[in-house]
């Protein structure tokens, strides 16, 4: 087949089309954050990129709690509106999420001021722990406003601002901030720059769905549609619980190896983990362009298009996720060897992380189908069972395999929630979310 009868199909197939397009803008975004991370790990120490990646893991741990899940309940509400041209009511919806957001993020504020600073400091052998998660704590609202207004695009069908935010512009702010660090000689800002940064993307992304809104406004008039808070807040929290202990996967092992070993060694693992999101990024693009549209199938009881729409995106999941994860691994030492010679340490930790997720990619749309056919407590069930699973291979593996036992954790704890989820949609819904 020539390669313009290929282009030509995929211009004509809407899903591979949005998919591609979708997918460039993430690896555009991959891209960027890479080059950054090359200047970052050899401009700046490994303590103080330790210090960022611990502060980056709690915003994402403790920011999925007060985001209570709005940034993917958006997209559920938006999927079953749409089947009741209720789609005007999205507006109202998004108020009383930010209302809520703020309210829990306030409650986390408080609860850290609370806590005693000696006792933070002592557990983690660092007399500066303290004082990074509270400045982490004073931006949970505006780090969980800038990811729900990204949501709020996509749900809005401004898939391509969506993922602008999300992959270039979330890093601008600290991309510029981090070169003006270096040049001004003040390195030991970066965790101040970072978190600041998330202020201002929070004002800009307002601005944005204001005026996208507005916009709205004669639908809103027609909506008969009315959706209450406490609706809002029963289907989205199950998936904050979700999105938590998601979250909870991926930092764990750097409070555990922060605990247990030092910020170098955060530093060095964070890298890995890093390139590994070159995988994933293909499997939440994927899953996240599809998401509306199972909703909306579900919702109609059209199991024939689920099915398909399922199917598809498993098949191009997998065909693209299969050979980049060859050549990384192929080429594990000398892609490690970009961020110093120091990071070299991470490889055999990284290969394990590269083949887990390969491996995780077959399973293909299971990380959203329960949450998008209103099971959100059955994902919430298996994902708390996978977390425990993942404290405790942590807790015992990374006091003496280091970044190696954080990584055998992540890779288990993740195959166990896909595989479960994988086997229960099949028996409930006779869908296939596995590759077949």
């Amino acid at each position: 087949m020539k390669i313009k009868d290929i282009l030509r199909k995929i211009k004509q197939n809407s899903f591979i089309k949005r998919s591609f397009i979708t997918l460039f803008l993430r690896i555009s975004g991959v891209v960027l954050l890479f080059g950054f991370t090359i200047f970052l790990t050899k401009s700046f120490s490994p303590k103080i990129i330790g210090q960022y990646d611990f502060v980056r893991s709690f915003l994402l741990a403790i920011g999925s709690i007060c985001l209570l899940g709005f940034d993917q309940s958006i997209l559920y509400f938006k999927g079953r509106l749409v089947t009741t041209s209720g789609i005007g009511e999205i507006k109202n919806i998004y108020k009383k999420m930010v209302s809520m957001l703020f309210a829990t993020s306030l409650t986390i504020l408080i609860l850290i001021l609370l806590i005693d600073e000696k006792y933070i400091n002592n557990y983690f052998s660092d007399q500066e722990v303290y004082s990074i998660l509270l400045k982490g704590a004073a931006t949970l609202f505006f780090h969980g406003l800038f990811t729900l207004n990204t949501e709020v695009f996509r749900a809005l069908e401004k898939i391509y601002v969506a993922e602008l935010c999300r992959n270039i512009l979330k890093y601008v702010p600290l991309i510029l901030g981090s070169v003006l660090l270096f040049y001004c000689q003040k390195e030991t800002y970066l965790v101040d720059v970072f978190l600041s940064g998330f202020v201002v993307l929070s004002v800009i992304s307002s601005v944005l769905v204001i005026i996208y809104f507005r916009s709205m406004a004669q639908l809103n008039a027609d909506s008969k549609v009315v959706i209450l808070s406490k609706e809002v807040f029963l289907k989205s929290y199950p998936i904050a619980i979700s999105g938590m202990a998601i979250f909870l996967l991926l930092c764990f092992d750097v409070m555990f190896l922060k605990k247990y070993r030092n910020d170098e060694t955060v530093a060095f693992y964070s890298v890995g983990v890093k390139l590994m999101t070159i995988v994933s990024v293909i499997i939440v693009t994927i899953n996240t362009t599809v998401s509306t549209k199972i909703a909306e199938y579900f919702a109609a009881r059209n199991i024939e298009e689920l099915k398909k729409t399922v199917t598809k995106s498993v098949r191009l999941i997998f065909l693209i996720t299969l050979p980049v994860v060859i050549v990384m691994c192929v080429l594990s030492a000398y892609i490690l060897s970009f961020f110093g010679d120091q990071y070299i340490a991470a490889q055999k930790a990284f290969l394990i992380l590269i083949i887990g997720q390969g491996i995780c990619s077959a399973f293909g749309t299971a990380p959203i189908y329960l949450n998008m056919t209103g099971r959100q407590h059955i994902f919430q069930i298996i994902l708390i069972v996978a977390v425990i699973i993942n404290l405790f291979l942590n807790r015992f593996l990374i006091p003496v395999y280091g970044m190696t036992g954080a990584a055998i954790a992540f890779v288990s704890s993740s195959f166990f929630w896909n595989f479960i989820s994988a086997i229960i949609i099949y028996k409930k819904d006779k869908v296939k979310v596995f590759l077949s």
